[in-house]
């Protein structure tokens, strides 16, 4: 069949156009291919682990549950509600028939306002929180304590914790303190690798003696992990967090962790007069 000269030049148009598209799709489809390939080569592979993550990151050679209490107060009655603390938490403390220790209870300074934080230890883990929890419903003093305190509140939460292994246990401390609870709300998936940064940071931080203790959470918020720190004052821990930033290693440990981060909050707190971190 005769083509006419225009009819001729009509098709080279049309096949020099399908050439380029298919030109342009293939380079599309190798530069993907390769931006692929080449992002793969820094996706950290993890892998596949039979553990739960309590049993890689808690201690081994104890069994503690440790369980933190948030409790807001209505301002006016913040005083009152601090001299019942002070008059019956001790005493459960002391009390050889319960299998937990106050750690340490305080009210926020800087954060959240007319705020009340209660760390609890219970040696023995779940069956002893049980115990513990058993015995304080038969406590007369313990059941008017709760009556009374929930008038002067506003809302109330609680969280279960194990501690870090590579984190001193919390013990009492002279003072006066003050004390820093940092919390991150992770990303979920991202506790191991957390972990595995903090036990390289813990060796910087330990130095002036200001780590004291290191929790993740079980029950509660989850993926959430609380920092506890103790200062003489502000311009102390001013002082000590710009140290950390001289240290060989600090600086490429916060550039890693952050993107694990969701959350942050940062809670500046004063010590009751019967907290045994003083």
């Amino acid at each position: 069949m005769f083509c006419r000269p225009s009819e001729l030049w009509l098709l080279y148009l049309a096949n020099l156009k399908l050439d380029q598209m298919y030109i342009w799709f293939h380079s599309r489809s190798l530069s993907a291919y390769q931006d692929s390939w080449f992002k793969s080569l820094f996706v950290r592979k993890v892998d596949p682990r039979k553990d739960a993550h309590s049993h890689l990151l808690a201690k081994k050679e104890d069994n503690n549950l440790y369980k933190i209490q948030f409790h807001n107060v209505k301002p006016e009655c913040l005083d009152a509600y601090n001299e019942l603390c002070e008059d019956v938490l001790p005493s459960i403390h002391a009390d050889p028939e319960y299998p937990c220790e106050l750690v340490g209870t305080w009210n926020t300074w800087y954060g959240e306002q007319d705020q009340a934080v209660h760390l609890w230890r219970y040696r023995g883990g779940y069956p002893a929180l049980t115990e513990v929890m058993n015995k304080l419903r038969q406590n007369k003093k313990f059941m008017d304590y709760r009556n009374e305190r929930g008038k002067m509140l506003l809302s109330r939460r609680n969280q279960l914790l194990l501690e870090f292994s590579f984190w001193n246990e919390p013990v009492p401390r002279p003072g006066p303190n003050i004390y820093e609870l940092r919390s991150y709300q992770l990303r979920p998936g991202t506790m191991i690798e957390w972990g595995n940064y903090w036990a390289r940071a813990i060796e910087i931080r330990q130095q002036n003696q200001e780590a004291v203790g290191g929790f993740f959470s079980q029950i509660g918020s989850l993926y959430t992990v609380h920092h506890l720190w103790a200062y003489k004052d502000l311009q102390s821990r001013e002082n000590t967090r710009n140290a950390a930033w001289q240290r060989d290693g600090w600086d490429e440990i916060v550039y890693y962790t952050v993107p694990l981060i969701q959350h942050m909050e940062s809670r500046i707190m004063i010590p009751m007069k019967t907290s045994p971190l003083k």
